[in-house]
């Protein structure tokens, strides 16, 4: 009953975000990818390399993170360099938990998935919402986080969540897919 809800919660949230998120006048709309909708997969609290996007991973502490796309970005403060491609993660992170988590500790890295390459990571700042702050118990919230990978490596990557802190040493969920756009 609990996960309904919760999933149910998530659902308004991203719901109300993306209806304030979609005035503007447009440049600022194209640097932030929308999400559909809130990932509907079930969360899983085991470590997992087999996640794809829009799969949930959920840590004792209760926090939730699922990778929700990764799209092109075609709007930039300052341009990716030569032969590489800039791209936006979009993240759906909630705090299932009952206390408040601190995101200063999540991060993410990213490496290309078929034929291997390091992302490099940037900020488009027109449009971002990085991960910081703190997550209130029950609330739940998308971010962003910018990267440029080399265009050879094309664009299937392998996107790892990582928290610092009460969980170094553990296995961090993994969560492939394509860069789309």
């Amino acid at each position: 009953m609990r996960t309904r809800v919760t999933v149910a919660i998530a659902a308004l949230l991203v719901a109300a975000l993306a209806a304030c998120n979609n005035t503007g006048s447009g440049e600022d709309n194209k640097a932030t990818p929308k999400p559909s909708q809130p990932p509907t997969a079930a969360t899983s609290t085991a470590p997992s390399a087999h996640l794809t996007f829009n799969k949930g991973y959920t840590w004792p502490d209760g926090l939730n993170v699922s990778v929700i796309d990764a799209r092109v970005s075609t709007y930039y403060d300052e341009a990716p360099q030569a032969g590489y491609t800039g791209f936006r993660v979009l993240l759906y992170v909630s705090n299932e938990g009952q206390k408040p988590v601190d995101l200063h500790g999540v991060t993410l890295l990213v490496d290309g998935a078929t034929t291997g390459g390091e992302a490099l990571h940037t900020t488009f700042e027109s449009g971002s919402k990085p991960l910081e702050g703190q997550l209130a118990p029950g609330t739940g919230s998308n971010f962003t986080d910018d990267w440029s990978m080399k265009t050879e490596y094309g664009k299937r990557i392998v996107v790892r969540v990582q928290r610092v802190a009460d969980y170094s040493g553990q296995d961090f969920p993994e969560f492939t897919g394509d860069v789309t756009g």
